[in-house]
C-alpha cells in the first residue's frame, strides 16, 4: 500500500484567512481530503493521515499556520 497523498498538500496562501474560509478551500481543492478547524488551545491527534488537514486558527478564527495535509 502507497503512503503518496494524492492532489494538492498544504496551502500556505491560507494563512491569516478566515478559518472557515480555508477550509472550505481546502475541500475544494483536494476533494480526497476533510478540513478540520482547530481553535486555540486544543490538541490534535498526531497520527499521519492522507484524508485529513488541521486548520489552527486564533482567537479571532484566523488561520494561523500553513494547512497541510496529516
Amino acid at each position: 500500500m502507497s503512503t503518496e497523498c494524492r492532489g494538492k498538500r498544504s496551502w500556505p496562501e491560507l494563512v491569516g484567512v478566515p478559518g472557515n474560509v480555508a477550509a472550505a478551500t481546502i475541500e475544494r481543492e483536494n476533494r480526497l481530503v476533510n478540513a478540520f478547524i482547530v481553535p486555540p488551545g486544543n490538541s490534535v491527534i498526531t497520527d499521519f493521515r492522507c484524508d485529513r488537514v488541521w486548520v489552527f486558527v486564533n482567537g479571532n478564527g484566523n488561520v494561523t499556520r500553513v494547512p497541510s495535509i496529516g
